[in-house]
């Protein structure tokens, strides 16, 4: 799934409801819920990482919808995302084509090409008459998934997956791809993640 907002462990308090678009048309609790379908949800648990305990983040989504129906669901956002290809490859990914030599973009940053497959002020969206959730693409998105950088899922006793990270406050940028997992999905994140 894709955020529509940004959400950072400490700062975005609980009880801060959540929306996000469905990348690829997902089976959950027997039901097909389509790509571009719109989870809703909240924070359940948001705490800034200290010099003793780590960063800590729960999203739970109870709701999906899309145009000919809606479903109850249970899931929870986990330590996996999709990378870009680029940054899956290992390569700093701009954000435009290259800039001319002899030409700026107010002084700052790559010349914008607006015919660049790159290059886009801010994600539209066609099945979305305001835009504010992007559409989801696989574009630019990479095929396998990675766990995030020092964060890990934990599972909690009551079926929750909370994300968590000793070493940085979490951040979870509203234009990158996350993976979200429900119950059956529990025991294959109770094994620690492979580094490669």
């Amino acid at each position: 799934m894709i955020l529509q907002s940004n959400v950072v462990a400490g700062k975005t308090a609980v009880g801060t409801k959540i929306q996000a678009k469905l990348c690829v048309a997902t089976l959950a609790n027997g039901t097909v819920i389509p790509k571009n379908a719109v989870f809703s949800g909240e924070v359940t648990e948001s705490t800034a990482k200290t010099a003793n305990d780590p960063s800590r983040l729960a999203i739970r989504i109870d709701l999906a919808q899309w145009k000919n129906g809606s479903a109850a669901i249970k899931a929870y956002i986990t330590a996996w995302y999709y990378p870009t290809v680029n940054e899956a490859a290992g390569q700093n990914l701009q954000y435009g084509p290259t800039q001319p030599a002899n030409r700026t973009w107010n002084g700052e940053g790559q010349y914008p090409d607006p015919n660049s497959k790159i290059y886009r002020p801010f994600p539209g969206s066609s099945s979305d008459q305001d835009g504010s959730v992007p559409d989801a693409t696989t574009s630019i998105t990479a095929n396998r998934r990675m766990p995030m950088k020092d964060v890990q899922s934990e599972l909690g006793t009551d079926g929750s997956i909370t994300i968590t990270s000793r070493k940085n406050n979490i951040k979870l940028d509203k234009l990158t791809t996350y993976v979200i997992a429900t119950d059956e999905l529990q025991p294959v994140l109770a094994r620690p993640a492979a580094a490669k």
